[in-house]
């Protein structure tokens, strides 16, 4: 396997596409509280996807240097990678939270309650205390969830998990794959992790797939086809929008079991239209930031539509809102992240630009 820029450029655009669906999601989901009714209610799965890619990438970025880096450097660098949008994604939750036009929730804590639980998402320490906002683990900023086990993969990863054989990885595979099929059976939507009753779950749901993304680069699972990135695109919405089944919860273990190791493995081999490279460039740079900042919205639209506006004015605010929130992320990703990023890089961890995405 010979990966480069030119492929994993269709990876980056791919982790674009899951972020946006995550949004969509997130906005549908308050619209339509039956998950079985959302069009895309299968969007949820954007987050396997993610830990699944992840775990591909880490592997690549890092698995030949990691003896020469050590772990301290390796650490540095991802707490720079993913730390200033948690620490933005925090600060916006908190200004959306104190000044809600649509609620006065805010009233019912107390300054340090509401201090206590900024400095729980600032610091990643799960905290799920805010019954009003469904015991998430960070009230703040519920999206903030799969980044505590992002951090917990990375310092698995520069202690351990790099050490691996490919042998002793597939075994690990496979053992999570059976917790995760446990997990599915139980809930019938694979979609818990982010609140206190089902913390572990997310503990499992990335166990899986950072462990099967580095399996397939260790492995040199890439299957050269000429899908592009629109035809992968396509089959990762397939995913996101299907209907609901009556065995759910083992159509949702097949897609995060199969499909979506299936569709890294081809995004890594595929060829690219040279016309959408800077889409997927875009896509891929802006995939963090659009995650990490949508949330704040997220809570006041729920606020919004507990008003109770027109279906038509919703779906309004839907479409404007996906296209407000992406522009939104391009500005944070200009403004603060990179600037930060490349700042702290130089300073603190010895690189002096930005790699793509990981």
């Amino acid at each position: 396997m010979h990966p480069t820029k030119h492929h994993f450029l269709v990876l980056d655009g791919l982790r674009g596409v899951a972020a946006l669906a995550i949004v969509v999601f997130h906005f549908m989901e308050i619209v339509q509280t039956d998950i079985t009714m959302n069009v895309i209610g299968h969007g949820f799965l954007a987050v396997d996807f993610f830990f699944c890619l992840s775990g591909f990438v880490i592997a690549y970025a890092y698995g030949n240097r990691m003896k020469e880096m050590g772990a301290l450097t390796f650490f540095k660098r991802r707490f720079i990678r993913l730390h200033p949008l948690v620490v933005l994604g925090s600060v916006l939750g908190l200004l959306a939270f104190l000044f809600d036009p649509f609620s006065a929730a805010s009233g019912n804590y107390s300054i340090w309650q509401i201090v206590l639980v900024f400095l729980a998402s600032v610091f990643m320490v799960p905290y799920p205390v805010m019954e009003d906002r469904y015991f998430n683990l960070f009230g703040l900023n519920a999206p903030a969830w799969s980044l505590f086990w992002e951090y917990m993969a990375s310092i698995l990863y520069g202690l351990i998990l790099y050490r691996l054989t490919k042998r002793w990885l597939a075994v690990l595979v496979v053992i999570m794959a059976s917790l995760l099929t446990m997990v599915a059976c139980r809930s019938d939507v694979l979609i818990g992790g982010w609140n206190g009753e089902t913390f572990w779950d997310g503990g499992i749901r990335i166990g899986f797939s950072f462990l099967m993304g580095m399996l397939i680069y260790r492995a040199k699972w890439n299957i050269k086809n000429r899908m592009g990135f629109l035809g992968l695109s396509l089959l990762l919405g397939l995913a996101f929008v299907m209907p609901f089944f009556a065995l759910n919860w083992l159509v949702e273990l097949l897609i995060v079991v199969f499909i979506f190791p299936f569709i890294i493995s081809l995004g890594s081999a595929t060829r690219l239209e040279s016309s959408l490279a800077d889409i997927c460039s875009l896509f891929g740079r802006i995939s963090y930031p659009l995650y990490m900042t949508h949330y704040a919205v997220m809570w006041m639209f729920g606020s919004y539509v507990a008003t109770g506006p027109a279906k038509g004015e919703l779906y309004a605010v839907v479409v404007g809102g996906t296209v407000l929130l992406f522009v939104f992320a391009y500005l944070v990703m200009k403004v603060y992240d990179t600037p930060v990023r490349n700042y702290l890089n130089k300073r603190f961890a010895g690189k002096k630009r930005l790699s793509s995405p990981d």
